[in-house]
């Protein structure tokens, strides 16, 4: 509470004795006795501001006040993540210019979603045509290049690149994935060129609130659909091991991360329910305390989001077991239903600030909570991508009916362990420092 100096009025018998106290000054004893008592308080001199103690001064008159440090706030970012980018031949064919390829006018939908968070991770289902041989479709995938030039200009900093499509297109399909990926500045885990770089976490690095918070991907896959792995090659494909995978996650701290985000390309396709091997699975990477999220793959359906008991510091760990489709020529007319949609993950990290007078922080960075968001392909309106909440009134070829029950079976699919979230995100501060794996 703030204190005030009140100035004391004098009466006029003061203020007369004061006059006669002038002529009379021999009597100097009167002006003495007219002064304020010792315990009133001083009056300031003429266009003085009151002095009003602190409340945290410890100081005495003589001393210079000791004021406490405003502390920093806590850093704040978001993590999204996506389903499956899967272009078989009709997206290629949607996207084909009179020069080339446009991927971006299919994804366009996205835009906001994509470049309001602070880091986007994607997932690249198929490896990248080497360079002079032709795009190809299932069973054997080859995407045109193009593709990684649209996925950066969209806002995606890097892609999990683990899957049973890894090496369709042998070890060549892999170097030219992760060139063309290099090229552009985006991240890439999951397979790799050289032991050297398999051996590296891929890292990420955002300054928030005074604090340099790095983010590790890690990413494996179940399989490669029969087709060989090099013999001498080992290492350019990561297969889900969880061993490994936790001590991958252990080498990323070491190095540096605050978080540990594990892409898992797994296990049986266009079913709703996780597996049994998949619930062991993500249950092994959550009791094992280093990993922080799990993003999985491969179903082509929205799957549940939960949160699983363990997690670092025991605090639970998040799940996505299956973000189903991003982009693809996938629904009911070749598959089932649920394949024309998926889950737009969006992960909310909070990172402790440092006490100003001790420099320690109260914690580690965590994942706070999780949120889902429907996303769709209108197929037949040219492979367009839309979140489901921007789109109620339909676009494109789909009409209202249809993205009301689009939506009502992503809804059903996520439950309800995360609540959903109908509009985009946006930036807390600069956008990642990409750290490229080095060969």
């Amino acid at each position: 509470m703030t204190r005030h100096v009140r100035r004391h009025r004098r009466s006029r018998l003061v203020a007369s004795l004061a006059t006669l106290a002038l002529v009379l000054a021999v009597v100097g004893g009167i002006a003495v006795a007219l002064r304020p008592a010792a315990t009133d308080a001083a009056l300031p001199s003429p266009g003085a501001r009151p002095q009003v103690p602190s409340a945290t001064s410890t100081a005495t008159p003589d001393e210079t006040p000791t004021v406490a440090p405003t502390p920093e706030p806590d850093a704040q970012l978001t993590i999204v993540a996506a389903g499956d980018v899967l272009p078989h031949l009709p997206v290629d064919a949607s996207a084909r210019t009179a020069n080339g390829y446009d991927f971006g006018k299919l994804l366009a939908g996205m835009d906001d979603w994509v470049a309001g968070a602070d880091l986007a991770l994607c997932h690249m289902e198929v490896p990248i045509a080497p360079a002079g041989k032709k795009p190809s479709g299932y069973p054997l995938f080859g995407a045109p290049k193009q593709i990684a030039q649209a996925l950066k200009d969209q806002g995606w900093d890097g892609c999990s690149t683990a899957s049973n499509h890894s090496v369709d297109r042998g070890f060549a399909g892999i170097t030219a994935t992760l060139d063309a990926f290099d090229a552009v500045g985006l991240g890439h885990a999951g397979t790799a060129r050289t032991a050297k770089e398999a051996a590296q976490p891929q890292l990420y690095r955002l300054e928030r609130a005074g604090q340099t918070i790095t983010v590790a991907h890690i990413a494996a896959a179940y399989g490669t659909n029969g087709m060989p792995i090099d013999a001498d090659k080992p290492w350019s494909v990561e297969l889900i091991d969880v061993p490994t995978m936790v001590e991958q996650a252990k080498e990323a701290r070491a190095a540096g991360a605050d978080l540990v985000v594990a892409s898992v390309h797994c296990c049986v396709e266009y079913q709703t329910q996780p597996t049994a091997e998949q619930e062991q699975i993500d249950q092994q990477l959550a009791d094992s305390g280093e990993i922080d999220l799990v993003i999985g793959h491969h179903a082509h359906v929205p799957q549940p989001v939960a949160r699983l008991q363990g997690g670092p510091d025991g605090r639970g760990m998040w799940v996505a077991y299956g973000l189903g489709n991003f982009v693809s020529n996938q629904d009911a007319a070749c598959c089932v239903p649920e394949t024309d949609s998926g889950i737009f993950l969006t992960a909310h990290v909070v990172s402790p600030a440092a006490d100003p007078a001790t420099g320690a922080k109260a914690g580690p960075a965590r994942i706070d909570m999780v949120e889902w968001t429907g996303v769709t392909v209108d197929r037949l309106g040219g492979h367009r991508v839309h979140a489901l909440p921007d789109i109620t009134d339909g676009v494109g070829k789909l009409s209202a009916k249809q993205v009301a029950q689009r939506e009502g079976r992503v809804a059903k699919a996520a439950g309800h362990e995360a609540p959903e979230r109908t509009i985009p995100v946006t930036p807390t501060g600069p956008a990642p420092v990409v750290v490229m794996r080095k060969g």
